[in-house]
């Protein structure tokens, strides 16, 4: 894909590595509650675009509660365990869908459902975050849902808006493109004033641009977000280091209109990604516990290299897989900070074993890295 006119917007997608995509319903289905396949052909063309370009691209999508409540043969209005079982009537529907159109460009499609908890609690976001990371390294396309079925409350308004920059924050993704029946945020709704203008940048999410938000969009009857809700989630990514771009996602080839100059408003990141996580993981949580390592395997981190149980030496402390530990060297200097992929149980009986040799040890396959290199800070970069 190449642009053909300069938007910032354009430019922002054309040059990210890692991005979250955001289909509605009521862009996915319409009005008539059934999957739009032309039109998701087009799109998948442009993932499929993206992906031979070498980016990596995750899809976060709604349609269940649609596709199910017109299979379950239901009214609109329904109750919250009618919500439920409509989203597990319609998730097999939806990602058959996806997966139809993704056949022809040879490509995987992964259904990832999450809750909030998954995002919330320290263990399961880093079960999500490998997951995930698995996902890619395999090739796969992954196509994330919430698990609206064991869902303990009501489905409000932006919950998929919120769960795909919550996405983007657990994959660490440069952009979040939410594709919505409007192309971009205006001074004041263009429904109802002639006179509104569109905002091509944010650079930043002030209350004039939270009251500029219309409602949500509650005329076809089908969708949950309005602006609002795409605003809180361009929040949610920027602190994250991740920019938010709203397009038009009705058009055909939707993602190629974006880097074509087609219109969209780009929401600037508030937070670098990569100095925000160094300064949680180095200081903003207490450490539970240390590893001391050998020199070899200090040397290898200075590389840059994920510690691996083969160079642990000994293990001190009680702590659970995610939670933050000081890295001491041979004489037992502290050279770092980072997330145990482990528990303190698991790498005790693992320390001084080979990559090879963990399955025997442990009694299960896993990743081998103690700490992975994204999760450790080095006493060198705290000053960065």
């Amino acid at each position: 894909m190449s642009a053909t006119q300069t938007t910032q917007a354009g430019e922002r997608l054309q040059s990210s590595r890692r991005i979250v995509v955001k289909i509605g319903t009521t862009i996915l289905c319409g009005i008539g509650e059934a999957v739009r396949d032309d039109w998701l052909a087009t799109l998948a063309k442009d993932i499929a675009a993206l992906r031979a370009d070498g980016r990596s691209v995750i899809v976060v999508t709604s349609g269940a509660i649609a596709l199910g409540r017109r299979r379950l043969g239901l009214k609109r209005g329904l109750r919250l365990d009618e919500k439920q079982a409509a989203s597990a009537a319609g998730q097999a529907l939806l990602a058959n869908a996806w997966q139809k159109a993704f056949e022809p460009h040879g490509v995987t499609v992964a259904q990832v459902l999450l809750t909030l908890e998954d995002t919330e609690t320290r263990r399961r976001y880093l079960n999500a975050r490998a997951t995930f990371s698995t996902l890619l390294e395999f090739g796969a396309l992954p196509l994330v849902n919430e698990n609206d079925t064991i869902a303990t409350s009501e489905i409000r308004y932006g919950d998929n808006d919120r769960l795909a920059a919550h996405a983007a924050q657990v994959t660490e993704s440069d952009t979040l493109v939410i594709l919505s029946d409007v192309d971009g945020l205006y001074t004041a709704d263009p429904q109802r004033d002639p006179s509104a203008k569109h905002i091509p940048v944010v650079d930043a999410v002030t209350p004039e641009i939270e009251s500029a938000a219309a409602g949500p969009n509650i005329i076809a009857g089908v969708g949950a977000g309005g602006m609002a809700s795409k605003i809180a989630a361009a929040k949610i990514a920027g602190a994250a280091g991740c920019a938010t771009i709203i397009a038009p996602g009705a058009v055909n080839h939707p993602l190629a209109a974006i880097i074509k100059g087609g219109p969209a408003t780009l929401f600037r990141a508030s937070g670098n990604k990569g100095s925000a996580r160094r300064r949680w993981i180095a200081g903003r949580i207490k450490p539970a516990g240390t590893i001391t390592i050998d020199a070899g395997a200090a040397k290898a981190l200075a590389r840059g290299a994920s510690l691996l149980p083969a160079g642990i030496v000994k293990v001190e402390g009680q702590f659970r897989r995610g939670d933050a530990v000081i890295v001491r060297g041979p004489e037992e200097q502290a050279i770092g900070q980072g997330l145990s992929a482990y528990d303190a149980g698991e790498l005790k009986q693992a320390a001084g074993c080979r990559s090879d040799e963990l399955e025997k040890v442990l009694g299960y396959r896993r990743r081998p890295a103690a700490i992975e290199k994204d999760d450790l800070v080095l006493s060198s970069e705290q000053g960065e």
